[in-house]
């Protein structure tokens, strides 16, 4: 019991690590010949750890926006590190890349392409 006791006094006087450095981001959506694409879906996916100051569960790691008329895309402050961009739009190829995110703001401008042709094996 004691020794309980000795171990719990331990971990509350470890000093808890703080937040990550935060980012804010900026998604524009074009088209190959610079035109903005409204109403496009954009999916964030942060590739963190968990959070070691809510004691092992995970820091929220997922968003979802939509595109203004303009293309753009703005998200609240998210942690700086890895982050997968998804994006989805109608009439074009979906987009999905991982980028590195270590400034306080930064803008993704991402470019989607026109669908292909179907591809048959009995053509």
């Amino acid at each position: 019991m004691r020794l309980r006791l000795l171990a719990l006094a331990f971990l509350v006087t470890l000093p808890l690590p703080a937040d990550p450095p935060m980012t804010t981001l900026r998604v524009e959506v074009k088209t190959l010949k610079d035109k903005p694409i409204e109403r496009a879906s954009v999916v964030l996916d942060f590739k963190g750890s968990r959070s070691v100051v809510k004691l092992g569960r995970k820091a929220r790691t997922h968003w979802e926006t939509k595109t203004g008329q303009d293309g753009v895309a703005k998200l609240p402050s998210i942690p700086q590190g890895n982050i997968k961009v998804t994006v989805i739009a109608s009439g074009y190829q979906t987009f999905g890349q991982v980028f590195e995110v270590n400034e306080e703001e930064k803008t993704i401008e991402i470019k989607l392409n026109p669908p292909q042709a179907p591809y048959s094996v009995h053509q």
